[in-house]
């Protein structure tokens, strides 16, 4: 794999907006309320997160999520539209972390960091196949 550098990209950022759907709310995961459950605004940080580098990834390179640090502030209610924004901050070799935060009409509901890596896709799917 070519090595791909972001080291420019530091300090940029890109942002999703999401209308909360019956299916991404914490009572189709099970625990009853209709708000946006804490799983799909982990998701959607992560997505923000690859917006920031999709110019840069093609095949066969992809990015892979690796880690969350971030807390859920508050809730976000079914139908309701949630802004999620993510920053690069640092780069390691093929290692990158994102500060990300989400906002509703109210208020900030998510803060934290997300950090992916950057892999051969070719590789990564190797190493699936070997798990299956």
């Amino acid at each position: 794999m070519t090595t791909i550098h972001f080291d420019d990209l530091i300090g940029t950022t890109a942002s999703l907006t999401h209308t909360v759907t019956p299916e991404q709310s914490a009572k189709a995961w099970g625990n009853g309320l209709d708000v946006l459950a804490t799983p799909v605004l982990l998701w959607l940080s992560e997505i923000a997160a690859m917006k920031v580098i999709e110019d840069r990834i093609n095949d066969p390179a992809m990015s892979v999520g690796l880690a969350h640090d971030s807390a859920h502030l508050a809730p976000t209610p079914t139908g309701e539209t949630v802004t999620v924004t993510a920053t690069l901050t640092a780069v390691d070799k093929r290692r990158l972390t994102f500060d990300v935060e989400a906002r509703d009409n109210h208020a900030a509901v998510l803060r934290g960091t997300h950090t992916r890596a950057v892999v051969d896709r070719h590789s990564f799917t190797e190493k699936l196949a070997a798990r299956t």
